[in-house]
């Protein structure tokens, strides 16, 4: 089977392989931007609050790509919304820097969006407290929910919200706050208790930057390294971006 094409028309195109070029800096910066783009052109689906693992789905493939094309088209793994795959999808853009499509991408993964009216959850059809392993593509089930209560999938979006849209990154015996948020987004607030620690912390963005950490102070001490150490017990931190 080595070297032997799969799928052709099919699946041209499949969000694993454009979202770790980036996560994992491999790709060229061109292509990885590329990638990116092409994620959101072929992939997203803001209407039916999808992003789709791949596309076209395969259909009575020759020679068969295995269980996947067991799915009918457009659910699970062939075609319909895979949540693992979405959720490193909203992480790579994160990466990149591009925090207002990160977050954009973070609402349509997020199950509270998607029963926020009847007609949503109707259309959704699962808990809107816990994330599920997929949601279907394609009509009539486009946007309908399947096996929830997934527990990697929420795994993955509870890191990706932390650490890579909140920014909090612990580094052996500190913690750094390096966020990738909306431009529009002026501040926030978020409460870290870790290692039997608290700290209280105030992200501030006057110049309106999507990435980028210009100051750290720790009880209005500047830290020149920008993390904080656990050490210090507990304090209010204020993180300036730009």
């Amino acid at each position: 089977m080595a070297g032997l094409v799969l799928g052709g028309y099919q699946c041209k195109i499949d969000s694993l392989v454009q979202s770790w070029s980036v996560i994992t800096g491999l790709g060229r910066p061109d292509r990885q931007e590329q990638s990116l783009a092409s994620i959101y052109k072929h992939l997203v689906r803001p209407q039916d609050k999808v992003i789709c693992l791949l596309t076209s789905p395969f259909v009575n493939s020759v020679p068969s790509p295995g269980y996947i094309q067991g799915y009918p088209a457009g659910l699970r793994e062939n075609g319909g919304q895979y949540t693992h795959a979405a959720a490193w999808v909203v992480m790579a853009h994160a990466v990149a820097g591009m925090g207002s499509r990160a977050f954009e991408l973070f609402q349509i993964v997020n199950p509270i969006n998607h029963t926020k009216d009847t007609a949503g959850a109707l259309r959704y059809q699962t808990e809107p407290y816990v994330t599920c392993g997929d949601v279907y593509s394609v009509p009539p089930h486009a946007g309908r929910g399947g096996w929830s209560w997934y527990t990697g999938s929420s795994g993955w979006l509870y890191r990706v919200a932390w650490e890579h849209i909140l920014g909090l990154k612990i580094r052996g015996d500190k913690f750094a706050v390096e966020p990738c948020i909306p431009s529009a987004w002026k501040e926030f607030n978020m409460k870290v208790s870790l290692r039997g620690t608290t700290f209280n912390i105030k992200v501030l963005n006057p110049t309106n930057v999507e990435r980028g950490v210009q100051s750290v102070q720790l009880e209005g001490q500047e830290l020149p390294s920008k993390e904080i150490p656990f050490s210090a017990g507990q304090g209010n931190v204020v993180v300036i971006m730009g």
